[in-house]
Order: C-alpha cells, then structure tokens, then sequence
C-alpha cells in the first residue's frame, strides 16, 4: 500500500499528518536499516491508522462498537475497515486499533506507530523536544518509546481523562530504560 486507502475519509489537513507520520517512518526505516518486508508492515500501518478521523460519528460506531469517546473510535474503525479491506496482518491491525491509547501486546510496528504518530513533525506544541526524541528513535527505540508513553500518559492525566484500561496495560508492560529527555 502507498498512499491512503481508498476508503478513507479525512481532511485535507489529516491526510498532511498521515504523509508526515508515514515520512518519519521511512526516514526511521533508512536510518535502522529495516529489512523490506518489516517496512512494508510499518508503513501500511502508517497511511492506515488516522484513515477514518474524519468520519462521521455514526460510521465510526457501526465498525468500532458503540463505546467510548468519539476521539477513541478511529483506531478501532480504521482497523475493521482495514481488516474487511483484506488486511491481514494482525501486527499492523492491532498497530492501527490501539495507536491512540497503546497495547502491550504489540509488536515492533506498532510501538513505532504510536511513537511517530505523536512525535510527527506537524504537531507544534513542545517542538523541540518532538523532534529531539524522533531524532534519538532509530538509536534507542525503548527509551523513546518509554519516554513518548510516559509524555501521552501525562497529558492525558492534567486533562483530567479516565486512563482506559489499554492504556495502563501498556504503561506496565515498557521496559524502564526510559533515557533522559
């Protein structure tokens, strides 16, 4: 796959997040010298996992399940539309399912998901520090890691949200090299 599914429903703003994601990806694959058929994997999952933020709510339930916060249904949308789509990969669907919230059942592609989704380079808020740990990642991909979940895990406690039970699994099972910010 090259490029968004056919299927996808986003913005032309989202579908610029998605391409940058996707360019971080690549440029972590160049750098950690991936083999070819580990980078297929990390880039499908890539233009997969924003492919329906934009759809309407009612779509996102009907493949999602009629639970949670609207901000949570994409993943788990794009995942189904994915899988019907003939997807078949259970690491890139389960990198797609869980990339807002984490998993600690995944493999590599979507640890590497979950890291460039936040650390994208579009996203302003805290820039320096963004680009540092993308910078650091081909390097030391745990610590980064460690250091991206304990960042979302932060943000998600000051907003006052309810951490979902993924989302501590995932904390818990990281190893504790963490590095330094």
């Amino acid at each position: 796959m090259i490029g968004l599914p056919e299927w996808a429903e986003v913005s032309a703003a989202r579908a610029r997040h998605i391409e940058r994601v996707v360019a971080l990806i690549e440029r972590w694959i160049v750098a950690m010298a991936i083999p070819e058929a580990e980078a297929v994997r990390w880039r499908r999952a890539g233009w997969l996992h924003d492919a329906l933020r934009d759809a309407p709510e009612a779509t996102l339930r009907r493949l999602a399940g009629d639970h949670g916060p609207r901000g949570l249904l994409h993943g788990p949308a794009a995942a189904t539309r994915a899988m019907e789509a003939g997807e078949r990969d259970p690491g890139v669907l389960a990198a797609v399912r869980w990339h807002t919230v984490g998993s600690a059942d995944w493999d590599w592609v979507g640890k590497v998901l979950y890291c460039a989704d936040f650390l994208e380079p579009g996203r302003t808020h805290q820039s320096a520090r963004r680009t540092e740990l993308a910078d650091r990642f081909p390097a030391d991909p745990d610590g980064v890691l460690f250091r991206v979940g304990q960042w979302r895990i932060e943000r998600l406690i000051e907003a006052g949200w309810q951490l979902p039970e993924a989302t501590w699994r995932f904390w818990n099972a990281l190893p504790r090299s963490g590095g330094s910010t």
